[in-house]
Order: structure tokens, then sequence, then C-alpha cells
């Protein structure tokens, strides 16, 4: 039996410069963090008792006697990509729930990629593993993503993560005082707003208007190296206001981004003293990422008592093996 445990991520800036689409021509970065909040994936090889071939329990549960028969596309072109004969039974467990902007469709894949690599007795690295991921979801599956998930997902921690192409980027840690890191943690608040949102179709409408988004984009993509000298030399409120800029600005790639209910929530936590804050993700719901000010965290917590409000902090390992227990196969 092997177990993974793949954190979630939060994008403070750069989305949208991480598509295929974008970096034929063009640059992209992101600024990211994983965090506390993680996907598991158990996997072990199933024993030949049974009527069919492969179990996989998600939020629905498949048995299946082919490969062909799989419904959830991940797996299924995971095990193909992996050339996995034999049959497997997977389960999925997460911290939080899917399709809310925090990377949950990457961390999947990538956890399942890890279970599967060490199932087979192989080690992985972080950069392989990225590698295979964007291969799975953008090639195998023809998804519209981006490249900064199955990154984030696979090498963890706080990261200025830099692209030429999909399988040509950088990963840079960001390298702060422990004071100066803890200041910047003590002023993010995140809150579920309550709807959740299938990322592809947002994400698809995106990728379209991109020819005619250049300048927004490039826009976002310089944000994130002003970002990092924020962080590095500049007052703390200056993210937050860089942070409104960035909504403001991605609000306007597409009208899926934002919904009144969501303009509404931020108005909400802005009035009470937020100075900026974005939603994770493609947009349409799920996730909110506010930055405040210690001071003004318990206004915004009743301004928006409506909300959970999920605490969280940052992690540094990606996805990890945390069990393994290789098993000899029966037949």
């Amino acid at each position: 039996m092997i177990i993974t445990r793949t954190p979630f991520r939060i994008s403070f800036f750069g989305g949208g410069s991480d598509y295929p689409v974008w970096l034929k021509e063009n640059p992209g970065a992101v600024l990211s963090t994983t965090i506390d909040k993680f996907c598991y994936i158990t996997c072990r090889y199933l024993p030949p008792f049974f009527t069919y071939k492969h179990r996989i329990v998600y939020s629905r549960t498949e048995h299946v006697g082919s490969l062909a028969e799989v419904r959830h596309p991940s797996v299924r072109e995971c095990l193909r990509l992996l050339k996995i004969r034999e049959g497997l039974e997977i389960h999925h467990d997460g911290d939080l729930p899917a399709r809310t902007g925090i990377g949950s469709s990457s961390s999947f894949t990538v956890g399942l990629l890890n279970c599967l690599n060490a199932l087979k007795g192989g080690m992985t690295s972080k950069a392989q593993l990225a590698a295979q991921a964007i291969r799975v979801e953008q090639d195998l599956i023809g998804e519209s993503v981006g490249c900064q998930d199955q990154i984030a997902a696979s090498y963890g921690g706080f990261n200025l993560i830099e692209l030429r192409s999909k399988a040509d980027f950088r990963v840079t840690p960001v390298t702060l005082a422990p004071a100066r890191l803890a200041a910047f943690k003590s002023h993010l608040m995140l809150f579920f707003t309550g709807f959740s949102r299938t990322a592809e179709f947002i994400a698809r409408e995106q990728v379209r208007r991109t020819p005619s988004k250049t300048r927004e984009i490039r826009t976002l993509y310089d944000m994130v190296f002003r970002a990092v000298d924020i962080l590095n030399r500049k007052p703390m409120a200056d993210f937050g206001a860089l942070l409104h800029e960035a909504w403001m600005l991605k609000r306007g790639l597409t009208d899926q981004t934002s919904t009144p209910q969501i303009d509404a929530i931020y108005s909400r936590g802005r009035r009470a003293g937020a100075l900026g804050g974005k939603l994770l993700g493609a947009g349409g719901g799920g996730f909110m990422l506010l930055f405040v000010p210690p001071c003004k965290r318990r206004s915004v917590r009743k301004a928006l008592k409506d909300l959970l409000h999920v605490p969280f902090s940052f992690e540094s390992q990606g996805s990890q093996v945390i069990v393994y227990r290789p098993e000899e196969k029966l037949g």
C-alpha cells in the first residue's frame, strides 16, 4: 500500500501567464505558496478475487473491468501514461472541497502520479512529477489548464515560478527574514464563498480571449516581480494594494471571473478593512483570499460572518509519499 500527501496552493499573482497559449510567445511567472491542506491518495494492487479489475473511490465509486471504462479522466490517463497493467484500488480524500480554486485537480493528478511511480518501485524528482502532471492534464486529457498548479503541488513552498514553456520552468523559493514572513502571513485570511465551479469552462474562455488580452496579461505578469520587490523592501500594505489592482484587472479578462455575489463579498471585506484580495483559481466561486492588517482581522471576520473562515499555514515539502508498504502481487 502506498499513500501520498499533496498540498493545495494559493496563487497570489501571475495567473493567466502560465497557459500554453501565452507561453508560445511570452514568458510567464507566478507567485504562489502551498498550504497545510492536503489531498491524500491511497493505492494498492487489487487482489484478483473480484469481478472487476479496478476499484476507484473519490466523490463516486467506480468498479470497472478495463482501463477504457474508467470515467475519472486523471485516473485513466495516469494509468495509461505509466503503463499500469495490473488491477488497482485507488482512494482519494481531501481536506478542502474540489472545484474551489485551490488547485485541487492538479494536486490529485500529482499525488496519484507520485503514488503510481512509488507503486512501481521508482523514485520521481519534483521536476519529473510536475512535467508528468502537466502532460496528463494538458496533452492527454486536453484540459484548458495552466502549468502553475502542477509545479506548486510537486515542489511545495512559497515560490516564484518562472516559465519559458510548459517544459522549461524555474522554481525559486521566496526567502524572507522570519519576522517579515510572519508579518506577511498575519495579513492573510481565507474564506469559503460557498460557491463551487468548474474551472475548465472559465479557463477555456480565458484562453480563447488571450490574444486580445495581451496588455492585461503582461501587466499581471509584471505584478509578480513587483510583489516580490514589495515583500523584500517595501511597506506590507503595498502588497494588499497590488492584490486589489490585480483583482480589478483579472475581473476584466472574462465576464465569468466574478459574479454579483462575489463582488458583494469582496466589497464587504474591503469596507471592513481588507486592503485587497482575490478569488482563487480561474474565478466564479470557491475560496477568496483577503489581505487584512492584523488590527482589522476581527472586523473582517464580523463583516463576513456568514462565510466559513479557513485558518491555514504555509507548507514547504510538496507531494510526499507518507506510507510505503509495497506488497507482493497475487496471481
